[in-house]
């Protein structure tokens, strides 16, 4: 994999396309495993889990439902601190076993303030399903139920992941070019 120009920067190739493809499938046969007999309903977080979530959704091998909501807090390579809300949850979820589906958590501060919504609403369950995780970023701990890749605290594009709006397309994950 070579490595790519995103508007002004430069990345170099951190996660290859079968490895994403492997672990995915890894973590939909944990949750199938765990939700057997069960029909649970994920919930993806826009746009950057459009990916993840397809791929875990059509991996899993159970009855279940998928919707989806959009929370931003990133502008560029930095959070911005604030969660913004643009699509809501329409779906009812009392009583339900509810797997959110996020592409990333760095400081954890977009679940930290979504959670409130989903455990006010009394679902069964609520479990993370998470691609990647940057636990030296993690300022909000948040419990992860699923997670494929712990990742070093690096900006990276990618598989859905975006920098400002470019990058999503492509299959593998790259990190930003140190220097």
């Amino acid at each position: 994999m070579p490595a790519v120009k995103v508007r002004d920067k430069y990345f170099v190739p951190f996660l290859s396309e079968e490895i994403i493809q492997q672990k995915v499938k890894e973590l939909a046969a944990q949750i199938s495993f765990d939700y057997l007999n069960k029909r649970p309903l994920f919930i993806a977080i826009l746009n950057g889990s459009f990916m993840f979530a397809a791929d875990l959704f059509k991996s899993f091998t159970g009855d279940a439902e998928i919707s989806f909501i959009k929370l931003a807090s990133y502008k560029g390579t930095k959070s911005t601190g604030h969660v913004i809300t643009s699509i809501g949850l329409d779906n009812d979820i009392t009583d339900r076993d509810i797997i959110i589906i996020e592409d990333i958590i760095d400081t954890g501060k977009t679940l930290h303030n979504f959670l409130p919504q989903v455990f006010n609403q009394q679902p069964a369950s609520v479990k993370i399903a998470v691609l990647l995780h940057k636990p030296p970023a993690t300022v909000y701990p948040v419990d992860i139920g699923y997670c494929c890749f712990s990742i070093p605290d690096k900006f990276v594009v990618g598989y859905g992941l975006d920098y400002d709006g470019l990058g999503r397309n492509l299959k593998e994950i790259y990190q930003l070019q140190p220097g």
